[in-house]
């Protein structure tokens, strides 16, 4: 997986990579028990402290995305708890995105073509 960021976006570093982790794992592209890099190499391989990836590992661990331990690193859980709710921040998120849609003029029915589309893989 190829791990691409914004040095312009107002989405902090850390939540940029955490984003496309969340993304990889839900397409498929990182499969259950797959191996990260370790946090040395992820922070070389982009050119960023170490300390943003620690951030943005920890965070994925807290979120029950990815396991860690100091013999095998980073991980993808093998199993996400599927809470069947969407979180407060992704339903204000989810509220911003479809009110930039609308006063764009894109009509509903694209909209939930897309939402389709993404949901679907």
């Amino acid at each position: 997986m190829i791990i691409k960021i914004d040095e312009y976006s107002d989405i902090p570093i850390y939540m940029q990579i955490r984003n496309q982790i969340v993304m990889g794992i839900s397409t498929g592209d990182l499969k259950a028990g797959e191996q990260l890099p370790t946090v040395r190499a992820l922070a070389m391989e982009m050119g960023i402290n170490t300390m943003t990836v620690s951030k943005t590992y920890q965070l994925l661990k807290s979120e029950g995305y990815i396991m860690t331990d100091r013999k095998n690193g980073a991980r993808v859980r093998m199993e996400i708890e599927q809470s069947g709710i969407i979180s407060k921040d992704n339903k204000n998120e989810l509220k911003r995105i479809v009110s930039e849609v609308r006063l764009s003029g894109v009509p509903e029915s694209e909209l939930i073509k897309l939402v389709k589309e993404y949901y679907e893989g």
